[in-house]
């Protein structure tokens, strides 16, 4: 028994930093923009944004989120997002925000933002340029990745072809 409590213990003790709060999120950068009566601040994770890196954005307008309500829609060069409700982010309650999103292409992106409050509703438009992508070229990085898997599979095509040949009619039959 005093085994079990020392193992349970341990447990507990060792999982106590995955019960630990989220860390919050850290703004590198801020922008004003004006949405109707409203000033919003759109505050980013990382700075200068580029394409295919994940960030957090977070939302605020004059006054809090409490009472307001809002929307965002994502445009970026060559695509048109459909709106989608401002939500708390999960890690900074108080606040509007996206978690963990990649915008995936380069070049200007405009936030389109409506807000709903007791000054009644508004709308504006917050351009953000993408930078392009860090690394190596997407297919450059697939090749190599993947690289590996198809030398393997070519081999076991070769084994197979090979071991098929062996295999004659005449050691199969029946006598």
């Amino acid at each position: 028994m005093r085994a079990f409590t020392l193992a349970l213990a341990v447990m507990v003790l060792t999982a106590a930093p995955a019960y630990a709060a989220p860390p919050p999120v850290e703004v590198v950068h801020s922008e004003n923009v004006q949405v109707g009566p409203y000033d919003l601040r759109a505050s980013f994770s990382e700075w200068p944004i580029r394409a295919e890196r994940s960030l957090d954005f977070t939302f605020v307008p004059d006054g809090g989120i409490t009472g307001h309500q809002g929307t965002l829609r994502l445009v970026g060069p060559a695509t048109t997002g459909r709106p989608e409700r401002l939500a708390r982010h999960p890690r900074a309650r108080t606040e509007w925000g996206l978690d963990v999103r990649a915008l995936p292409e380069e070049g200007t992106w405009q936030l389109e933002f409506t807000v709903d409050g007791p000054k009644g509703p508004g709308s504006g438009v917050l351009a953000v340029p993408v930078g392009p992508r860090p690394g190596p070229p997407a297919t450059l990085s697939w090749t190599l990745g993947l690289g590996p898997m198809i030398v393997g599979g070519l081999v076991l095509v070769i084994v197979w072809i090979r071991g098929r040949g062996r295999r004659r009619a005449d050691t199969w039959t029946w006598s």
